[in-house]
């Protein structure tokens, strides 16, 4: 097994150390290095990529704004010199956090990290279904996507309504929609997405969701019919 990577830092010569304990590493594939985040999310739309080695400050785009402007986040090892970094790569779901200058060994703690990662997800995929990871009351939660009900707007968070219990996110309704299969949930108002598998009856103002009425955005109701008749 490979994870496919990518190497993103403006140092030419950090990049080059970095690409070469990957290209060395048995588990790992060089997908491309590079000097900037927009030339790494160019390659990233062409290739999967499934683990990045990322550089923090960076001009223009900074380590942390590249994983925000990301759709689809792969695993990420943040690099840099400033240790005061750390802490908010792990806000990042980071996988590891490198300081330069990088040591051999502790590099491939890294990658033996990623690689028990990445097979535990691969596990819990095939085993138990899709799940996407929140953040609530200060706890990283792992919710199953086909469980979760409704999401609903709630001021500056967003109400995550599963079959077994309900959380608020500090989130947009945008930005978690990202995460979410659009074969599965569709928004049918400004302020709320549905599972379609939840939906139990429908008129042209409301979708039912057990005894909980959903309402409809006025252009909303056929875009439910086709996404329930593909479903």
């Amino acid at each position: 097994m490979k994870l496919n990577c990518v190497v993103v830092d403006d140092s030419s010569l950090q990049r080059m150390v970095i690409a070469k304990l990957v290209n060395n590493h048995p588990n790992l594939n060089l997908v491309g290095d590079f000097s900037n985040a927009i030339e790494a999310k160019n390659c990233m739309t062409v290739h999967a990529v499934d683990l990045i080695f990322l550089d923090v400050e960076m001009p223009v785009i900074s380590g942390f704004d590249f994983i925000d402007g990301l759709k689809v986040k792969p695993q990420v090892i943040f690099i840099t010199s400033k240790a005061e970094y750390a802490l908010k790569a792990f806000d990042y779901d980071a996988t590891d956090y490198l300081q330069k200058p990088i040591v051999l060994e502790r590099f491939n703690a890294s990658v033996k990290r990623a690689l028990d990662l990445y097979m535990l997800r691969q596990d819990n995929h095939e085993d138990e279904g899709d799940h996407i990871f929140i953040k609530s009351n200060l706890k990283k939660l792992k919710v199953f996507t086909n469980k979760i009900k409704w999401i609903e707007a709630y001021g500056d968070y967003v109400k995550v309504v599963t079959e077994e219990d309900t959380n608020l996110v500090l989130s947009t309704m945008k930005s978690f929609e990202k995460d979410l299969s659009k074969d599965k949930f569709i928004r049918v108002h400004k302020s709320y997405i549905i599972n379609i598998d939840k939906v139990e009856r429908f008129n042209s103002k409301f979708a039912e969701i057990g005894v909980t009425k959903i309402p409809l955005s006025r252009n909303k109701k056929e875009d439910l019919i086709k996404a329930l008749a593909i479903a």
